[in-house]
């Protein structure tokens, strides 16, 4: 007769217990690929996913797709249909026998959705793996923190919901977006003083002037700040509003010391629609219809009765009814903080992308092609695309996410060759293909650097009262002492450039 101690049956039966674990899980079904967001981009991730037969969840915390997409649905898109349906998702729509919309027509938020976003979401091949009202709070691997390296990426990630249940993954794909994270007035990226207790007066990006929030705008005075599409979008509105309301005053500040920035590639842009928004904004400019505040770095906003102040250093202060605060977004991370993350410290995007989307550097809504290389994090398996992807950088197109989570799905397939082969057309914003000839004729001529730039920020300030950009160019050429003949060919630049016959330069 065989005797055992007490301490042998245990360790017999946890041995034992934990070798039918081990065994039930080789049994269990691959974790899915979890997405967070059901945006454009997220189900974009869902259609590729589908279309690889790839076990997927897509976790969205609104009560439907694109919903935030609804709260800008009454904007109009700069981009037409032909950049914002991507390629897996026609194909799957197209099986269905969805009416695609015509490649070049321009739709407006709510188009989006209901032309779109929401026949992807309902499509049966998606639907069934879609969960609403579901937030993501937290995102670790299975049993396993941040400091422990060896054998990690053959652990499952958990994905740890709000209501606390926790879901395995075998990858996630986070396109949850910015659009919850807006910036702040502060010029130096905290909230202003006062901001907080002001925030009755304060709107975010891009309200309904024309619409819902008509009567919150229509004989007020409103400042925008803000120097992007979004500012100007805004700044178009309240202008087409005055027009019925002739009380309705608008103010736009902005940190720049000029905005020539802001009116983008107008009649060089690819995209006509958004080189009409430039075009449109440096029209009502000169026209006086929006009075322009350059130098303005709101420090401290104050409430009263009356409005809101807003102040600026030194001793500039604005007065108005409310504010519009159009001063782009930043991602939150916040729930990836116990993986491991490689992010750019200037933008808050993966490192490697942030080099070809750095606003500092770049004024084009073109970048180099990148997929999964490029998007990989030191997590394995984790990947931040979308918006979410450009950090704080403002120049985000849907194409762009959608070849990013082609890419990212693809080697998740197993597929490298697809996945490596990225090929990104985005439509130019004609703002650097027009300074980079104007700076390489001034170089020809031997104009320094510094001049050239003293001769835009000059001509900048003459367009206002040129009959055209030639003009501008002479003006600002004879203020700065520029030789005549070099300024003519600068003029028969900007001409051939930014001048339509017939018409003055806006």
């Amino acid at each position: 007769m065989m005797v055992t101690d007490g301490h042998s049956l245990r360790q017999g039966y946890f041995d034992s217990m934990f070798v039918n674990i081990l065994t039930a899980m080789a049994h269990e079904p691959e974790p899915p690929v979890i997405v967070v967001g059901a945006g454009p981009v997220g189900l974009a991730a869902a259609a590729h996913l589908a279309d690889r037969r790839l076990p997927f969840l897509l976790l969205e915390a609104g009560d439907t797709a694109g919903n935030s997409v609804r709260e800008w649905g009454h904007v109009q898109l700069f981009s037409p249909w032909q950049y914002n349906v991507d390629g897996a998702a026609r194909r799957l729509l197209g099986a269905e026998g969805w009416p695609e919309p015509d490649a070049d027509e321009l739709p407006t938020g709510t188009d989006l959705l209901k032309r779109y976003l929401l026949p992807l979401a309902e499509s049966p091949v998606i639907a069934p793996y879609i969960r609403y009202g579901t937030t993501v709070e937290a995102i670790s691997r299975l049993d396993v923190d941040r400091m422990r390296t060896v054998g990690r990426e053959k652990v499952p990630f958990v994905v740890r919901l709000a209501d606390g249940e926790e879901v395995l993954a075998q990858a996630v794909i986070d396109a949850s977006g910015t659009w919850r994270t807006p910036n702040m007035l502060g010029a130096n990226g905290l909230p202003a003083r006062g901001e907080a207790a002001a925030a009755s007066r304060i709107f975010n990006a891009m309200p309904d002037v024309l619409g819902t929030e008509r009567d919150r705008f229509a004989g007020r005075h409103t400042v925008v700040v803000g120097a992007g599409h979004s500012a100007a979008t805004t700044l178009l509105a309240l202008a087409d509003l005055a027009k019925a309301e002739p009380e309705t005053r608008i103010t736009w500040a902005i940190r720049a010391a000029d905005p020539t920035r802001a009116f983008g590639g107008e009649s060089d842009d690819e995209l006509p629609a958004r080189g009409l928004l430039g075009s449109g904004l440096h029209m009502l400019i000169d026209s006086g219809r929006v009075t322009l505040v350059p130098n303005f770095r709101t420090h401290t906003v104050e409430l009263r009765d009356d409005g809101v102040e807003l102040f600026s250093r030194p001793g500039q202060s604005l007065l108005c009814d409310q504010v519009v605060a159009a001063t782009g977004y930043r991602p939150d991370h916040s729930i990836a903080s116990e993986l491991r993350l490689d992010l750019d410290p200037i933008l808050s995007a993966p490192r490697p992308v942030a080099p070809l989307i750095d606003p500092n550097d770049h004024a084009c809504g073109t970048v180099r092609p990148h997929g999964y290389r490029e998007l990989a994090q030191p997590e394995p398996g984790y990947f931040i695309v979308g918006m979410k992807s450009y950090g704080r950088a403002p120049t985000f197109l849907m194409a762009t996410g959608y070849e990013q989570v082609r890419s990212i799905v693809a080697s998740l397939a197993g597929d490298l060759e697809a996945a490596a082969s990225v090929e990104l057309v985005l439509p130019e914003t004609g703002v650097c293909s027009a300074v980079a000839g104007a700076e390489a004729l001034a170089q020809r001529m031997g104009i320094s650097p510094e001049l050239h730039t003293s001769l835009l920020h000059a001509t900048a300030r003459h367009l206002g009262r040129s009959p055209s950009a030639a003009a501008a160019v002479m003006a600002a050429a004879a203020e700065l002492g520029v030789d005549e003949s070099v300024a003519l060919q600068l003029a028969a630049y900007a001409a051939d450039r930014f001048d339509v016959p017939g018409t003055n330069s806006c």
